[in-house]
């Protein structure tokens, strides 16, 4: 088990560059709903992929606008080779843009209650394909609304183990129940630490890829 006092140092250093970054996800939340819809697009193609390569997919969605408009099969060719299953993602982005339509336009913020973000993931985890807590945990974080949740994927998980937050890393995280467990202990350890729950996902990337993203 590693000191925590070796995060508390880092965090420092690294506190005014993830302070920044958190400062443009709250900027999506005020953006317009299409902005926040593509971050949830990001999202729904990041389960088992590559981050930067599902950004890379997302920004050249954007430019053909096949993400406010394109059919499964315009979308597929373009997140081939960036995101895994990409038949099924295909469908799930244009079976959430249904979702949200109104009157030929996104209509996406009406659903996300910033009072109340843990009924809002619960919601997204009932409702949007492709989404379990991690992913709608991680849309929430994306858009500037992340501050009482987790985001607990692979590389969390490992840095919890590391800082004995957790004994072992369970092998699915399919369960609310096991979520919520550990969701609720990496909270104690945010408080323990002093460094803000949304603030160590992007301490625990940067500190094993070298750069804070997203």
């Amino acid at each position: 088990m590693k000191p925590a006092k070796e995060l508390i140092s880092a965090y420092k250093k690294l506190k005014p560059e993830i302070k920044k970054r958190l400062a443009e996800f709250s900027a999506i939340h005020r953006s317009s709903d299409e902005k926040i819809f593509s971050e949830m697009c990001y999202c729904i193609l990041t389960a088992n992929a590559n981050a930067l390569k599902c950004n890379e997919a997302i920004n050249e969605l954007e430019k053909k606008g096949f993400i406010l408009k394109g059919e499964p099969r315009h979308i597929r060719p373009v997140i081939k080779g960036k995101a895994r299953f990409h038949n099924k993602k295909a469908e799930y982005i244009v079976e959430a843009r249904k979702l949200f339509e109104r009157g030929g336009r996104i209509d996406i913020k009406s659903r996300l209650d910033p009072r109340d973000i843990l009924n809002v993931r619960e919601w997204l985890v009932g409702n949007i394909k492709g989404f379990g807590y991690k992913e709608a945990s991680h849309f929430l974080r994306n858009i500037g609304l992340g501050k009482d949740i987790a985001i607990l994927d692979r590389h969390i998980l490992k840095n919890l183990q590391k800082y004995g937050v957790i004994e072992k890393i369970p092998p699915s995280l399919g369960s609310r129940r096991i979520y919520l467990e550990i969701e609720k202990k990496m909270k104690g350890f945010s408080i323990r630490t002093g460094i803000p729950l949304e603030d160590m996902d992007l301490l625990f990337w940067s500190l094993q890829t070298g750069f804070v993203f997203k």
